[in-house]
């Protein structure tokens, strides 16, 4: 029986691998990958030797291919999957891939590394003993507003994916829905443009109309306590 290795890549900073993932990207036979232009930057970086077969593995190509690959896994072929960055899986092509290789008695094993979760967690300054990932939030309203309205009477820090062209919109739906809580807001993580808003929902929002947002965002909301969204605490 083959293995499947999930491996995590950098999120922006190439030295931001560990010597496993190096090792287990060239041992694999089959290597999945979310996008291969990116991937192939990673082996060029490292000078490292392309696997001798590369399959797409995007989020709608995913189901497509599982069969194929739970095939490859039972002749014995070791399989590697990545991501363009991070572990795959969160918020991230592989979910299905992992739960159809475990439901078929094939073993699945984890290469660890960077992700944004934890990094801006640790970076927001906020509380770090509970917290939830809620990926992606809805793009329309009233998804959205139910999405938040989950979160509002819970403790834990929040923690969301977004794109730098709605994080304006995010903003004004979470202050509406869970009141103006202390927040931060993460920007090109690991990278060399690295910055991290600090402040109120109302004060970062206040603070990023005076910008145009690029790059990937990452955005950490305090949970439902006085301490966090009472600014009068403070004082």
């Amino acid at each position: 029986m083959g293995k499947l290795y999930i491996i995590a890549t950098p999120i922006g900073n190439m030295e931001d691998i560990t010597y496993r993932a190096l090792r287990m990207l060239q041992e694999v036979e089959l290597l999945l990958c979310e996008d291969t232009r990116v991937t192939r930057r990673l082996y060029s970086h490292y000078k490292i030797p392309f696997p001798p077969r590369v399959w797409a593995c995007f989020e709608a190509r995913e189901p497509k291919i599982i069969s194929s690959v739970l095939e490859e896994l039972s002749r014995g072929v070791k399989v590697g999957f990545c991501s363009d960055g991070g572990i795959p899986c969160i918020s991230d092509p592989g979910y299905k891939l992992v739960q159809s290789a475990i439901e078929s008695g094939h073993d699945v094993e984890v290469i660890p590394g960077a992700t944004a979760v934890e990094t801006a967690l640790v970076l927001s300054g906020l509380p770090t003993s509970s917290y939830t990932f809620k990926g992606f939030p809805p793009r329309k309203e009233g998804p959205l507003h139910r999405f938040l309205e989950q979160e509002k009477d819970l403790p834990h820090t929040l923690i969301f994916f977004e794109s730098p062209y709605r994080v304006q919109k995010f903003l004004e739906k979470a202050i509406k829905v869970l009141g103006d809580r202390k927040c931060a807001i993460c920007f090109e993580m690991t990278k060399k443009f690295e910055r991290v808003y600090r402040g109120y929902l109302s004060e970062v929002m206040e603070r990023l109309k005076s910008e145009t947002v690029k790059g990937e965002v990452t955005i950490v909301v305090a949970g439902n306590h006085p301490k966090f969204f009472n600014k009068a605490l403070e004082l």
